[in-house]
């Protein structure tokens, strides 16, 4: 059994399962390639069927993040990653590259080591209503703390939402979130610093990028307010917190929103910020998780 890990700054995946690597660095940006067989349980006849997954640093102004050039010690990385906030999320993330998982359920399953019971969120673009119904499972306690903004900018999106939570909680739960928990805002992204309550402290920023399934696709969301939405985030985001973005390729202008949403990453400094994406190579048009964690 081969135990692989690598580490881009402080963020590291481990790898518990037989299976060929390939490693090809560049000066810049550095890239791990892993040529992984897909299905898992052999190595016979992989050469026929591979999964091609990259793991990139995104390119700091500066420089790159350091990779280690060595394969490391099960105890060394295991006190390496005691202090990293996605801490046993490796099997998550290999499942993704096994196409056991989706981008947004990767996404899910982050955030459930980020957010703690109480905090302030914001579902930046609620689209069908659930990732708002996600953070609202992960925010709300007992008490009925916790809040989730939840905005979108178009009107269908936030009634879909509405609905999913009247269908998925009780009356009770419902009255009480209309009234403390959810808050609905018909409003671009890049305005979340108009509807956010003056010194709340935000955990989390959760963008799904693209247009609303199952609506008009020539409403999406675009490079320009994309940015404008991140430069909020990153100024209202308390530190611990995270950015969480899933970025769809797969239709026209989503790879110039690739690009931008890349370009804000790599302003971002190493000492401050960690910056990862999960990208498959070999499906171009898959979806691809980026993270934005702030220290």
């Amino acid at each position: 059994m081969l135990s692989l890990r690598f580490h881009f700054s402080s963020f590291a995946v481990a790898i518990h399962k037989p299976f060929i690597t390939h490693s090809s660095f560049s000066s810049s940006p550095r890239r791990l390639f892993f040529l992984l067989p897909s299905q898992a349980k052999t190595l016979i006849n992989i050469s026929r069927n591979y999964c091609c997954f990259c793991v990139k640093p995104i390119k700091h102004n500066n420089g790159v993040f350091p990779v280690a050039n060595n394969i490391q010690s099960s105890s060394s990385a295991s006190s390496f990653s005691n202090d990293f906030p996605f801490s046993g999320l490796e099997d998550v993330f290999v499942s993704f590259v096994f196409g056991k998982k989706r981008a947004t359920d990767v996404a899910h399953m982050v955030w459930k080591h980020i957010i703690q019971k109480g905090d302030t969120v914001i579902d930046a673009t609620c689209g069908n209503g659930f990732d708002t119904l996600a953070l609202l499972n992960l925010v709300a306690d007992d008490s009925h703390n916790g809040y989730v903004y939840a905005l979108d900018i178009q009107k269908d999106a936030l009634d879909k939402t509405s609905l999913l939570l009247e269908e998925s909680l009780n009356s009770n739960q419902v009255r009480t979130i209309k009234k403390q928990l959810v808050k609905l805002f018909n409003i671009c992204h890049s305005k979340m610093e108009e509807v956010v309550q003056r010194n709340a402290s935000i955990r989390l920023v959760a963008f799904n990028l693209g247009y609303l399934p199952g609506g008009d696709k020539e409403i999406k969301t675009r490079s320009e307010t994309t940015l404008m939405a991140l430069e909020a985030a990153k100024r209202i985001l308390i530190p611990g917190g995270l950015i969480s973005i899933v970025v769809y390729v797969g239709h026209p202008g989503g790879r110039e929103e690739l690009e931008a949403v890349e370009t804000f990453a790599a302003t971002l400094s190493v000492e401050n910020w960690i910056c990862c994406k999960l990208q498959m190579l070999n499906r171009p048009c898959a979806p691809i998780p980026i993270f934005l964690f702030q220290r």
